[in-house]
């Protein structure tokens, strides 16, 4: 799967009350051992904005998303894949 692909893949997750949510599949950044996904809302609506980032653990023996409660690492997570996409963005220019 090339990265065009995966910026065109739709996920469809439900929320808490059955309503579908269309996200955007951003990228997958590996932290600590664990896979990540980082999703961009795909129709933006009154919980979630156009620019929010949802972060969901891949669990791929069961090819399902987990949500991680725990606010602290999510900022980690985010922080670790700007950082790598600094990083990628600097070494491409040389």
């Amino acid at each position: 799967m090339s990265g065009e692909d995966l910026e065109n893949e739709i996920i469809e997750l439900v929320d808490d009350d059955g309503n579908v949510i269309k996200f955007k599949l951003l990228d997958v950044t590996e932290y600590k051992g664990e896979k990540y996904t980082l999703l961009l809302a795909a129709e933006p609506n009154d919980e979630i904005a156009e620019d929010e980032v949802a972060i969901f653990r891949l669990n791929e023996a069961e090819q399902i998303l987990e949500p991680v409660d725990d606010d602290g690492l999510l900022q980690e997570i985010f922080d670790f894949y700007q950082q790598e996409a600094d990083e990628e963005e600097e070494s491409g220019e040389n």
